[in-house]
């Protein structure tokens, strides 16, 4: 009696084997580049029931995002607005901004009635993830670092994937980031906006020695004997324009910024 089956078939289940594996690793492939939150975090932009624009209050206005988000350096969380906030400008009073318009009701109604406007959450850390606000506000880091230029946003969005990855890369280098306290809400802040001489004066009013600062610009061996010295060597090393290594790398080195970069850091 003849094969039931064509000789070609004794193939089949290797080939259906390897087939089978191929697509198994493309598939994770797939899910471990695209299932990311670059991927599926970017660019979620909720409709809110206000349509507040930072465009027009931290853009055009030039607001400080303290007025609105007040617990940010003192807090491990920053605040939403209350209705209180918002019914400081848009109240019914004299002097009030555009109180009788449509788009404003919802403010007005929650005054009224006590309860809280339901504003849509944009940023949210998975339950198990510790971070703290009022740790890194205070330590130079900006708001624009982790949400984005907001001031040029109509209506916010997840600017950054704010993965473990993500946040590690600025614990190992927080030099790239750091900034003057002075310019951490401001969102459009340069390093080159900054003037030289006054930034390493301010290190030296704070009992920073000139030989210190110096070989953070120089590397060991620099020297230098006061802020001229200080200032020559630094246009010498960097420029022209302060930059923001620069400015990262003598934060980090006198502020004694360490950040944790084991799972300690978050996982808690």
């Amino acid at each position: 009696m003849g094969n039931f089956f064509p000789r070609w078939t004794n193939w089949l289940p290797l080939k259906v084997g390897i087939a089978v594996v191929f697509i198994a690793l493309g598939v994770s492939i797939c899910v471990a580049y695209y299932f990311t939150p670059k991927y599926t975090r970017v660019g979620y932009e909720p409709t809110q029931p206000v349509p507040f624009s930072h465009k027009i209050h931290a853009g055009q206005l030039g607001l400080d995002c303290r007025i609105c988000h007040s617990f940010g350096e003192a807090s491990s969380h920053s605040n939403v607005p209350t209705n209180q906030t918002c019914f400081n400008c848009h109240g019914q009073g004299k002097g009030a901004i555009r109180a009788t318009s449509p788009k404003l009701e919802l403010v007005q109604k929650a005054h009224e009635t006590g309860k809280s406007i339901p504003w849509v959450k944009v940023h949210k850390a998975p339950d198990y993830v510790y971070f703290n606000h009022s740790a890194h506000l205070n330590r130079g880091i900006s708001c624009v670092s982790c949400h984005g230029k907001v001031n040029e946003m109509e209506v916010v969005r997840h600017d950054q994937p704010q993965s473990m990855g993500w946040c590690l890369d600025c614990h190992r280098q927080p030099e790239k980031n750091l900034r003057p306290l002075d310019y951490v809400t401001k969102l459009d802040f340069k390093p080159s906006d900054l003037k030289r001489g006054e930034f390493y004066k301010s290190l030296l009013d704070k009992k920073v020695t000139a030989g210190e600062i110096a070989e953070v610009i120089g590397g060991e061996g620099a020297k230098a004997d006061g802020l001229d010295a200080i200032v020559a060597l630094a246009e010498k090393t960097y420029g022209k324009d302060v930059t923001q290594k620069e400015v990262g790398t003598q934060l980090k080195k006198h502020w004694q910024i360490q950040p944790p970069d084991s799972c300690t850091a978050c996982h808690r």
